[in-house]
């Protein structure tokens, strides 16, 4: 599976202080995964950062055999964001 990200989405990452490493991780081995709006994807994974439980969300769109990152954000708000099976 390829990975690609859009320019706007790399520079929020950056300036977010989101890891390369994290969003493979997050992007090949979620948590959970959740629809999103517009038929793209939601994948999550929980992280601990400085003691504190955060939940990084990619937003992805995918096509055939590649995933296209269109956002992604580290949020203390789980509760809100995560789906009871």
């Amino acid at each position: 599976m390829e990975i690609k990200i859009i320019p706007l989405a790399a520079k929020k990452i950056k300036l977010r202080k989101i890891t390369k490493d994290m969003l493979y991780e997050t992007i090949k081995h979620p948590d959970q995964t959740v629809n999103g709006y517009g038929g793209r994807i939601v994948k999550q994974k929980i992280y601990t950062i400085k003691n504190k439980k955060k939940l990084l969300r990619i937003v992805c769109e995918t096509k055939a055999e590649e995933t296209i990152v269109v956002t992604s954000y580290l949020t203390s708000q789980i509760e809100k964001y995560w789906r009871q099976k």
